[in-house]
């Protein structure tokens, strides 16, 4: 049978195919270390078949038809993956890698690299975004921190990675914005987010420059030497020229005690004893003390808040009593006036009259010189147990100095002389003849 050309032509074309094994897929390694996807690369190509170009029986040209049919299908398969696979750049916190992938979306590279999403955590480009080779996906989990804002203390939260970018981001709040560092529990202050670069810290009324802040507040605080107290706070801002500054606030509160005086009362009392018109402290006042515990806070050495604590009485004030005399005083008739006679050899004063004779001139003797018969004033002028002037000791019928008479002398003229004119005669210690 004679075939047609075109018909020879392809059964030689057919003849001549070849149909070489292909190697398995490849796996692709992962920054992860697992594997990805795989790959179909193809093998070196066999040696070609040395077999004569010579007619073959029907069956052998069906499975040269199938071969060839094979090869097609394989290699537009190795076309169709190695479209898929991608080398992305993956931005995770500021941790950068590349990643070897065939996801299709941002979704799929981040669901293979096992990174977990929060509500407020951000992703660029979004999730369902189409991958494409080259693409650069950052991720930013959000974190809560604690700020004051113009004094007013509130949790925010911030997918800041540093200090400054937070305070930048935080700026349009109000004027004064902090951020506000925890405290462990042994004590060291510490804020989740990096300083990044250098730092200015303000403590003590100094100001330090710090520029190795790779170990965080609590590692520039330890460098500078800096003790934090129980309740000293610190707190990160920036200052007047933009500088990222780190401010240690010195907060002492303490217990502090104040002693006040306790006045004393004075009150009266009526003494039957005591003639009217004379008064006598029979017991002294003193005054008391309370003690008052305030717990004082200051701030940097500023007093800001105080509470009174405790208030007590450590000693009780005395009360002043002073006795009333309330005992009438007796009314003598005055007598008439006599001439006064003068003493010549012994003869005795005249009497004077009983009422005199019933006061008390011991007591008063004892105010006026101390009961020395023949006491003197320091100017001279005075004598005797009641001190008399010249004159007056003349008036009652007395000679010579009343501080040469007897005890009794001068005695009964000193009662003569209250029945003329009373006690006020003794202005100071008159009134001790009533008691």
């Amino acid at each position: 049978m004679i075939l047609p050309r075109a018909r020879v032509a392809r059964r030689l074309e057919l003849r001549d195919l070849r149909c070489p094994p292909h190697r398995p897929l490849t796996a692709l390694r992962r920054r992860t270390g697992g594997t990805g996807p795989a790959a179909a690369l193809p093998d070196d190509a066999s040696a070609p078949d040395e077999r004569a170009a010579s007619p073959a029986p029907r069956r052998r040209r069906t499975a040269g038809i199938a071969a060839g049919v094979a090869v097609a299908v394989l290699a537009g398969g190795s076309v169709a993956v190695g479209a898929a696979h991608k080398t992305v750049t993956l931005d995770v916190d500021g941790e950068i890698s590349e990643i070897s992938t065939f996801a299709g979306s941002v979704d799929g590279v981040l669901t293979d690299e096992g990174v977990d999403l929060g509500q407020r955590d951000t992703v660029a480009p979004a999730g369902t975004a189409a991958l494409t080779d080259g693409a650069e996906i950052v991720v930013r989990h959000a974190r809560q921190v604690t700020v004051t804002v113009d004094g007013a203390e509130a949790d925010v939260w911030t997918t800041a990675l540093s200090a400054d970018e937070a305070l930048g981001a935080l700026s349009t709040r109000g004027g004064d914005v902090r951020l506000v560092a925890s405290r462990s529990a042994a004590g060291r202050a510490e804020i989740d987010l990096d300083l990044d670069g250098p730092v200015e810290v303000a403590v003590d009324g100094d100001v330090h420059a710090v520029t190795d802040t790779s170990g965080g507040v609590a590692a520039v605080l330890e460098g500078l030497g800096i003790t934090l107290g129980e309740l000293d706070t610190v707190s990160v801002r920036h200052s007047e020229t933009g500088a990222v500054t780190v401010v240690v606030t010195r907060v002492l509160v303490q217990e502090v005690p104040e002693v006040q005086p306790i006045p004393f009362e004075s009150v009266q009392q009526d003494d039957a004893e005591r003639f009217v018109g004379t008064t006598a402290v029979v017991t002294e006042g003193a005054e008391g003390q309370r003690t008052l515990v305030h717990r004082v806070t200051t701030v940097d050495g500023v007093e800001t808040a105080r509470e009174l604590v405790s208030d007590t009485v450590t000693a009780e004030p005395v009360t002043r009593v002073v006795a009333v005399g309330t005992k009438a005083r007796p009314v003598a008739p005055k007598p008439a006036p006599k001439p006064a006679a003068k003493r010549s050899g012994g003869s005795a004063p005249a009497a004077t009259s009983a009422s005199a004779g019933g006061l008390n001139w011991a007591a008063l003797a004892a105010c006026e010189s101390g009961g020395r018969v023949d006491a003197v004033s320091s100017t001279g002028k005075y004598h005797g147990l009641y001190q008399f002037s010249v004159a007056t000791w003349n008036a009652v019928g007395g000679s010579g100095l009343p501080s040469q008479a007897s005890a009794a002398e001068q005695t009964q003229r000193a009662q003569m002389l209250f029945d003329r004119a009373g006690a006020g005669q003794w202005p100071h210690c008159g009134p001790r003849l009533f008691r």
